[in-house]
């Protein structure tokens, strides 16, 4: 056991040098492997759950029993034709960044225990500011992912609100505090009910705007609602880019519309705030930067590994009273940003370094080419599909996302019929390997969400798929 564990220079070489050959070895075989998992959980399970022996193993032996074992239970979303959900994969750089960042391995949590990552985590805020087209006295936080970006932003909004009528909900709670509510699109993502119930605040103050038929909020809905009821504190969410219709609410409108009734608008852009870093898509963010608080996430256009979300707040005050804490054994740098102060967590990966990474790596240029280039192959694909016979699009591209329904071909098809084709060609796909979808249920209509966001999807990844469901259909 001593051996095990003595120190010596050599002790992390084949360790990491087997790494990077499975790495590499996996990386270089994602266009040639299935894009799906072929292994089902029964022998996942049986492979894994070996029973904890009681000697230790070589280094090199874990990890290539490791990889072994996972063989064909990887999901290929790090590749270019992974389609499902809204999954990007990751840049050189911010790849090679985030094994720094482990064998850095600081706590970034305060400036003291992690010097670099604190200032790098400094620096990046203010470039996704600058990119993202946001006031650059916004506050930040670097958090896991959209859902803890809901969280600290809802938290700074329950802060600054309460405090308008003098009531400290850090120190008093909500018990007894005035009453809130949140008005908001009714096909929200549910990382925002989440936030709302973790915050307290509770689901069943959430009101469901009226919306158009692309789900963007109608201005008339949100000025009834907000006249309704006057006396209760108000958030406003609003959203760039829907996770069905990938559409963007009217912020030019409806944030103004909102600050008249003193209301607190958040903005959910997991992905589609990144519209303001390409100029061609700019307009579909317009009047953004009016908004309170804003969200996006790093590991989906970004490109970046996961773990990597952004929260960015307007009152830097309610959003560091929010969060922050003292304490008299940790050490504070009066000149320095203590990230302690902006995001709900305390020991934290420094995940600063590999957002850094791919920003210099692309540059203002390559993020805005990254979001045309994907924009592009959404719309060629989508189009190419529409075309085929027994295809229906059930909602244009507008970003990068899209919806298209299969349907039963037969004489009194029903929409039960259609459902079912829709889930049986999507599933038909996967299996092949070709590509990787997912489903979701629209307007009480089973139908395949379109999602590109991968910096390796080619012209090439986008005639593949095509291919696999023109081949799937004229054998259904």
């Amino acid at each position: 056991m001593d051996t095990l564990f003595r120190m010596t220079e050599t002790a992390f070489r084949p360790a990491l040098e087997k790494a990077l050959q499975i790495a590499l070895s996996y990386l270089n075989d994602l266009d040639r492997k299935p894009v799906s998992s072929p292994v089902d959980l029964a022998t996942l399970r049986r492979r894994l759950a070996k029973g904890l022996g009681e000697s230790s193993l070589p280094t090199e032996a874990v990890l290539d029993q490791l990889a072994k074992d996972v063989e064909g239970a990887i999901i290929g979303s790090a590749g270019g034709r992974f389609f499902g959900w809204v999954v990007g994969g990751s840049f050189p750089a911010a790849l090679a960044a985030d094994w720094l960042t482990s064998t850095w391995d600081q706590n970034a949590a305060l400036y003291s225990c992690g010097p670099a990552a604190a200032v790098v985590e400094e620096v990046a805020g203010s470039w996704l500011k600058e990119i993202l087209g946001l006031p650059s006295e916004a506050s930040f936080a670097f958090v896991t992912g959209t859902q803890m970006s809901h969280f600290t932003c809802l938290a700074a909004a329950r802060h600054a609100l309460l405090d308008r009528r003098g009531w400290n909900v850090e120190e008093k709670g909500l018990f007894g505090a005035p009453p809130f509510r949140v008005l908001c699109n009714g096909e929200r993502h549910g990382s925002i009910e989440r936030a709302v119930r973790y915050l307290g605040i509770g689901q069943s103050q959430m009101l469901n705007l009226a919306t158009d038929a692309m789900s963007r909020v109608i201005p008339g809905a949100l000025e009834q609602a907000l006249r309704d009821d006057p006396s209760s504190l108000t958030i406003v969410v609003l959203q760039a880019g829907d996770i069905s219709t990938g559409a963007f609410d009217d912020f030019h409108q409806l944030i103004p519309l909102a600050k008249q009734h003193s209301a607190w608008v958040h903005v959910d852009g997991a992905f589609g705030l990144w519209a303001g870093a390409s100029p061609q898509y700019r307009a579909l963010v317009k009047g953004v930067e009016q908004a309170d608080s804003w969200t996006t996430d790093g590991h989906k256009w970004l490109n970046v590994p996961y773990d990597c979300g952004y929260a960015f707040v307007s009152d830097a005050k309610a959003h560091r009273d929010s969060m922050s804490h003292r304490a008299v054994y940790l050490t504070h740098d009066d000149q320095a940003r203590d990230q302690i102060d902006w995001n709900p967590e305390w020991s934290r990966r420094a995940r600063g370094f590999p957002t850094y990474a791919a920003l210099r790596q692309l540059g203002r240029q390559g993020i805005a080419d990254l979001i045309n280039r994907c924009c592009c192959h959404t719309k060629t694909l989508v189009s190419r599909l529409a075309a085929l016979p027994g295809v229906e699009l059930l909602s244009p591209p507008v970003l990068n996302q899209a919806m298209v329904r299969f349907l039963d071909r037969k004489l009194d098809s029903s929409d039960r019929d259609h459902d079912r084709k829709t889930d049986e060609v999507i599933s038909a796909v996967a299996a092949s390997g070709e590509a990787f979808f997912t489903p979701t249920t629209w307007h009480n209509k089973r139908a395949m969400r379109v999602s590109i966001c991968n910096w390796r999807t080619s012209g090439e990844d986008i005639e593949r798929t095509f291919n696999a469901f023109a081949h799937v259909l004229t054998q259904r």
